[in-house]
């Protein structure tokens, strides 16, 4: 599974590194990013956890 972070939309809430740290951070601009691809099979579910839980839906999810 790949995880990616649209920027054009993410607005940083920083809520995907604090619900999935393994596969998310915040950078430097101040928005997320997916650092870790392909996600882990042990955190897949959290991943999708942080992608569901994103409040202006900017992760996407590719199995």
């Amino acid at each position: 599974m790949i995880a990616k972070v649209d920027k054009g939309t993410c607005i940083g809430c920083g809520a995907c590194p604090s619900v999935c740290p393994e596969v998310f951070q915040m950078e430097d601009d101040g928005l997320a990013t997916a650092y870790v691809n392909p996600v882990p099979e042990a955190v897949e579910g959290t991943a999708q956890e942080a992608a569901d839980g994103c409040p202006v839906e900017a992760i996407h999810i590719e199995k």
